[in-house]
């Protein structure tokens, strides 16, 4: 039996659940402006992923750079949620 794909599975999915509390709390901190690092490290981790010989590491740092690539849409969206009151607004960021 093969495990490869289970197992890829199980980490992508840990991988986004730790993404979902980054973005919600860059936004809190920093704002939306904190996109620029989510791209960088995405370009990054892709591009790592082409050079890795493991194929459930390779994918792993792939699902990693496209993770932190989708982020930066939720990072926008999520500044919308906290305009509507969905999540609540850091009182000492600034505007």
């Amino acid at each position: 039996m093969y495990f490869e794909g289970i197992i890829i599975g199980i980490c992508t999915f840990i991988i986004i659940g730790i993404f979902h509390p980054i973005v919600i709390k860059g936004e809190y901190y920093i704002g939306k402006k904190i996109w620029p690092i989510f791209l960088i490290l995405g370009i990054i981790s892709l591009i790592l992923s082409l050079f890795m010989n493991n194929i459930i590491i390779s994918a792993l740092i792939g699902v990693l750079g496209f993770t932190l690539l989708w982020s930066i849409h939720e990072i926008i969206e999520q500044e919308e949620r906290v305009k509507k009151g969905w999540f609540p607004e850091n009182p000492n960021k600034k505007h």
